[in-house]
């Protein structure tokens, strides 16, 4: 189902559904269309599931970094009026939602991370000298995946477009540095808030051992491991993804 992008104020974002808000934030390399399986699923359900396009090449190179794009988040939460939401994040999403959720426990009722950044990556703001060569670039936008095949043209053009806007290269430099710099290692133990942690068994970006980090040091913490999957496991293996998230959300009662 292609769902429609909505703007309004500063913000453009994606809303299908009624009942318990689920924001869904997308990672550097991710478009919103990442998660349409998980929009189509969630939001026949009980539950309004919200995708914001996160300002990751719009704001000014100083507040380009994960803290402030938490920060962008509240005011959204806020523009939006909800109270307590769950926050679902792929890659820097997952970052940024616990960063948000360290910043404003308050606010997230749940945390549902998968191939989060925030410990460690393989961060693909990296080897970027041969970013005019298509298969290059190709290559690496198929090793974020177990299956290659994912990867798809429209997926390769978008990551070869972004790469070789000087703009968009910077901001993506220093997003990459700051995920690095806003290391969780010693927040986690501190974020009581529920969290379902996906994993990929098959990252490469995100290895399976920064998955098990994030289960020890998250207090109130499960982890579910997805067979021959990469670094989007919502992408690579949407009927699994959605079965452990229901499962796990209905387990919880939210």
């Amino acid at each position: 189902m292609t769902h429609r992008l909505k703007k309004e104020k500063n913000y453009s974002y994606i809303e299908a559904g009624e009942g318990t808000p689920i924001i869904v934030l997308h990672g550097l390399m991710g478009g919103l269309s990442n998660f349409d399986a998980v929009t189509d699923f969630f939001s026949r359900k009980d539950y309004k599931v919200i995708i914001p396009e996160l300002p990751i090449y719009g704001m000014s190179l100083i507040k380009t970094n994960v803290k402030h794009f938490a920060k962008y988040l509240h005011e959204f939460i806020k523009f939006k009026g909800f109270e307590e939401v769950i926050l679902l994040g792929n890659s820097l999403g997952g970052h940024i939602g616990l960063y948000h959720t360290k910043l404003y426990p308050e606010s997230v009722k749940a945390l549902i991370i998968t191939g989060s950044s925030g410990l460690y990556e393989n961060a693909m703001g990296g080897g970027y000298t041969k970013r005019s060569d298509y298969e290059v670039i190709k290559k690496k936008a198929q090793d974020v995946f177990y299956d290659p095949e994912v990867a798809t043209k429209e997926i390769v053009d978008e990551v070869y477009e972004t790469v070789n806007d000087r703009n968009k290269l910077i901001k993506t430099l220093a997003i990459a540095k700051s995920a690095i710099r806003h290391n969780m290692s010693k927040d986690l133990p501190n974020i009581k808030t529920p969290t379902c942690i996906i994993w990929g068994r098959n990252d490469n970006v995100t290895p399976p051992e920064v998955a098990e980090e994030f289960s020890e040091l998250l207090p109130d913490s499960e982890l579910y491991w997805i067979d021959k999957c990469g670094h989007a496991a919502m992408m690579e293996h949407p009927q699994e993804f959605n079965k452990i998230l229901d499962t796990w959300l209905k387990k919880r009662g939210f």
